[in-house]
């Protein structure tokens, strides 16, 4: 790895215990800021080709089944990316290894607007989203070395900065459409400048967030979140492991702490599901809204980046209340799965355009929420040193298998069946992420009652 990116050292002098407390929350809300700011950036890349599938059709002539292979495309690349880059992750600097990624992803995305080859744009699709397997990892990792559990001493426990955090993926698929518009207007609606308006500005956030964000809380001097809260880490059967760093092979923690682990493969089946419903609905809004239901083209691409930027209150909340269960996420997982089955089968069969609308700006939350906490559980059932690790392996199973599932199955098998066979995959799904819940809220609910009962004992 580059020197550039490498871990910074810890710090010579430790800061005085009665500044701990104050600069502990004011880096605390600098790295939420940036991690948030920078996964608005990678959105606002990650979706600009989702969001202007029509126009790109038109412009550059590709039929629905290869617009679902160029996106199945980003899925398989993202897939490897995560598993690699996530472990990479574990070993850099994490700040500079996420803002470097967004760097290079905007120029890689900027070449979109340069050449209409199917084949190149496949080319470019693939190597940008190795890229963006450099976003996610970095910033759960630093969630997880500044937040703890309970919260003790911080702005707000880590559930609802995780929760935060995520939401900025919300909140980057509304900016891709405002990005969209602002190029619009500037631009007089040119396809490529699109494309060139969203890496500006992405570039321009990944500078910012060099300049804001920070590597572990021991390179300012600051103790670690383990010291500074008590903050436990639970494992396979409530063993618990300490450290956010670690010497030990990358084989050997993989082996150890995600192979062996049960539970990390339970979240995984539940989140590559939930992957499948969420992309095999957000890929297609404007395709299925404006082929199946009447809507607008200029409306439904809005109705992609509403879908999304709704959902990031809802987020927040079950976030939140996932801290005020003391982490017992998977309750919260299981109702909010149950409630998007609900919606799943309201958007598929309704017809009036105001219901659908109503049916999608609640259907996010309950999409995003359980997706979220997953993404915070699978970090929480391993060590510190292996969060990237486990956010890789799960990213891996997400996009290989999930949005490929959901955009280049579901695309040609709606070009050969029609819509009704796209739906019965999603319902299917669905219906898997809620097994898969309830699989984990008992095993969840075991290993924390082990941590609760050597917490009393040791207050004794």
């Amino acid at each position: 790895m580059i020197d550039f990116l490498k871990p910074a050292p810890d710090a010579e002098e430790k800061i005085p215990a009665e500044n701990v407390k104050r600069l502990y929350k004011i880096w605390q809300v600098r790295v939420l800021i940036s991690t948030s700011i920078v996964y608005i950036g990678y959105y606002i890349i990650r979706l600009i080709f989702t969001v202007q599938q029509n126009d790109i059709s038109k412009v550059y002539g590709f039929s629905m089944g290869q617009i679902g292979t160029i996106l199945s495309m980003f899925g398989i690349g993202y897939g490897i990316s995560k598993l690699i880059m996530g472990t990479l992750a574990d070993r850099a600097n994490p700040n500079r290894y996420v803002a470097t990624g967004l760097i290079v992803s905007s120029i890689l995305n900027a070449l979109y607007g340069a050449t209409e080859s199917f084949r190149m744009i496949l080319f470019l699709m693939f190597l940008n989203s190795i890229m963006q397997g450099m976003g996610a990892a970095a910033c759960q990792r630093l969630i997880s070395l500044w937040f703890g559990r309970k919260g003790t001493g911080s702005i707000m426990a880590r559930g609802t900065a995780f929760s935060i955090w995520s939401s900025a993926h919300n909140a980057g698929a509304f900016m891709c459409v405002a990005v969209i518009n602002l190029s619009a207007l500037l631009f007089g609606g040119s396809l490529q400048w699109s494309f060139w308006t969203a890496s500006i500005v992405s570039i321009a956030i990944a500078v910012l967030v060099l300049i804001l964000g920070s590597d572990r809380p021991s390179t300012r001097g600051l103790p670690t979140i383990e010291d500074y809260t008590d903050d436990k880490v639970v494992v396979k059967d409530g063993e618990v492991v300490e450290g956010d760093v670690s010497t030990e092979s990358i084989f050997k923690i993989f082996f150890e702490y995600i192979v062996k682990n049960k539970l990390i493969w339970a979240v995984i089946l539940a989140s590559l599901s939930i992957y499948v419903v969420r992309y095999g609905i957000m890929s297609w809004i404007p395709n299925y809204l404006v082929n199946v239901k009447g809507f607008e083209n200029s409306t439904a691409k809005w109705l992609t980046g509403v879908f999304e930027l709704a959902a990031v209150p809802g987020v927040i909340i079950i976030g939140f209340i996932t801290d005020l269960l003391k982490g017992r996420r998977a309750i919260m997982v299981l109702i909010s799965l149950i409630a998007m089955l609900v919606c799943l089968v309201t958007y598929f069969a309704a017809t009036d355009h105001t219901l659908i609308i109503v049916i999608l700006l609640i259907m996010g939350t309950f999409i995003y929420a359980p997706a979220t906490i997953v993404g915070l559980m699978v970090n929480e059932a391993v060590p510190k040193f292996a969060n990237g690790m486990s956010t890789g392996t799960m990213g891996f199973c997400q996009y290989i298998i999930g949005e490929v599932i959901a955009t280049l199955v579901i695309g040609w098998l709606v070009e050969a069946y029609g819509w009704y066979a796209g739906n019965m995959v999603v319902y299917f799904f669905a219906t898997v992420a809620i097994l898969a819940s309830i699989y984990i809220l008992i095993h969840q609910n075991r290993n924390y009652k082990k941590i609760d009962k050597k917490e009393s004992h040791s207050m004794k």
